[in-house]
């Protein structure tokens, strides 16, 4: 049994409950949120959705409620049938083309056109097919990085999903070795079958990646692959900074960060703490609502 709570806003409202969302610690993390415009002509028309694994009690709807400064919107809650709503949501999304890639769901076709590397993400339990914001701007970063000449031996995906960047990164830097963790244990298999249906061999060894469970970079093996060339990490703000001293260990000195998931709002938070933590901007890009940042650590002197 599943319910949602909707609360309808300005985009500006919506935006300011996701970021402060984030900074709740003892937030349930079954209960997940996503913000949205409601239609494309109303650009500043949003709603926010957050969905829970049971019904909501008194405690839930105002822990939402807190996170409206200035009071809350007209918060309604509804049953919903039972149904994977990550899938659901994701069934219908149309390809994406992203710097050299071409992401789809196997409801359309493959890109099969010279220089164009073709995945097929289905519609699954995790998080990543291609199509929001920020996994778009990671695969079109990835792409510039490969381009201006960056050398990548060994890579890790930090909050994988799908497995999607991992599996962008393999195909740019087919020799080195990956490793993709995430801290969502379904991710194991969902990254397994689409490792299978891509072709992407798993497992240890140059061209081949490692999936494992992990909260951050705090897992051992994440540890004792370390340093590496290049470490991506599209999942939020809060722990974005939260992670920005864990980051600084496990990147190699000159080596290569990639963040995504975090608002422009968020931005200057994140490169500050990153910048504190010994990382310096080599660029940065937008896509829609979202920052995409690509930091290169000091050399160590």
């Amino acid at each position: 049994m599943s319910w949602k709570i909707v609360a309808h806003g300005s985009k500006g409202m919506i935006q300011a409950a996701l970021v402060a969302h984030e900074d709740v610690l003892d937030w349930d993390y079954e209960v997940v949120l996503t913000g949205s415009e409601i239609a494309e002509d109303k650009p500043d028309d949003w709603v926010l959705e957050a969905y829970y694994p049971r019904k909501p009690t008194r405690a839930d709807k105002q822990a939402l409620a807190d996170l409206f400064t200035g009071g809350a919107p007209d918060l309604k809650s509804e049953k919903l049938p039972d149904a994977d709503w990550v899938s659901l949501s994701q069934a219908d999304v149309t390809p994406i083309r992203a710097g050299r890639f071409h992401v789809h769901t196997p409801d359309f076709p493959a890109d099969n056109s010279a220089g164009v590397t073709d995945f097929c993400i289905p519609a699954s339990q995790a998080f990543g097919t291609g199509q929001h914001e920020t996994t778009a701007g990671c695969l079109a970063m990835l792409t510039q990085m490969k381009a201006q000449g960056i050398v990548v031996r060994n890579h890790a995906d930090i909050g994988t999903g799908t497995g999607l960047l991992a599996f962008a990164a393999r195909d740019l830097w087919p020799q080195a070795q990956g490793i993709a963790s995430d801290i969502d244990p379904v991710c194991v298999g969902v990254v397994e079958d689409n490792a299978a249906m891509n072709g992407i061999p798993l497992g240890d060894g140059p061209g081949r990646i490692v999936m494992t469970v992990a909260a951050g970079t705090d897992n051992p093996l994440i540890r004792h692959r370390a340093p590496y060339d290049l470490l991506i990490a599209n999942i939020l703000a809060g722990p974005l900074v939260e992670l920005a001293p864990d980051f600084a260990k496990a990147v190699a000195p000159g080596g290569n960060l990639l963040l995504a998931g975090l608002l422009t709002t968020q931005e200057e938070a994140v490169r500050r703490a990153h910048f504190r933590a010994g990382f310096r901007l080599a660029r940065r890009m937008t896509n829609g609502d979202w920052s995409i940042l690509w930091l290169r650590r000091r050399n160590a002197r």
